[in-house]
């Protein structure tokens, strides 16, 4: 992953999509759980796995928490800022087109919403309630999936994000899913809610 995609990615895109997490007539819910300070790092890794072929993400399953949803490419808004999936009935994820995809190495990034305006719940509004070791499913264009497993979660304030951390070079496949969470305040949000994962295993 280049410098460029990782740290513009860093400023920019985030803000606009923590604000466009829940619009007027959003549900709030409660504020998303943080990870208990015994979870592992980001960069502690398990077996090694080889990293798979690029081909675009359409699918993501997330048993623990009831997530099965299509996923829709993503790119740059023409403000430079990354966009993010349309505010819909039918919410679904978005993949970071300019990041690695699932598999691939380097910080894979999915975006999505904790709400949807007056729809409701969004697609990852219990993103927050995934413990270290729990299962994501990436399906991919090409058929593989690939599955990775959940190595932190955790809950910061949108002033403190971890650009490193999250869009940062590392050495092996990893995936970054992220939305809105805390508390909520007018229209938006005060943090985001990040999930660092691994991949483990890859088969068609």
């Amino acid at each position: 992953m280049s410098p460029r995609s990782g740290r513009a990615l860093a400023t920019a895109a985030l803000a606009v999509l923590l604000v466009a997490c829940g619009g007027p007539g959003a549900t709030t819910g409660s504020p998303a759980s943080t990870p208990s300070s015994s979870a592992p790092s980001p960069g502690r890794s398990a077996k090694s796995v080889s990293a798979v072929g690029r081909s675009t993400p359409v699918r993501l399953r997330i048993p623990a928490i009831g997530v099965d949803t299509p996923v829709m490419k993503l790119g740059l808004a023409a403000d430079g800022s990354v966009q993010v999936p349309p505010v819909t009935a039918h919410d679904r994820a978005g993949w970071y087109e300019h990041s690695p995809t699932p598999g691939r190495t380097g910080p894979s990034v999915i975006l999505g919403h904790v709400t949807v305006g007056a729809y409701g719940d969004g697609v990852f509004r219990r993103l927050g309630e995934l413990h270290r070791g729990e299962k994501i499913v990436t399906r991919l264009e090409n058929g593989t999936a690939a599955v990775f497993a959940v190595t932190d979660v955790r809950t910061v304030a949108k002033a403190d994000f971890p650009s490193d951390e999250v869009y940062g070079n590392v050495n092996r496949p990893e995936l970054r899913l992220i939305t809105c969470g805390g508390r909520r305040t007018g229209d938006g949000y005060l943090d985001n809610v990040i999930v660092f994962a691994a991949l483990t295993s890859a088969s068609p």
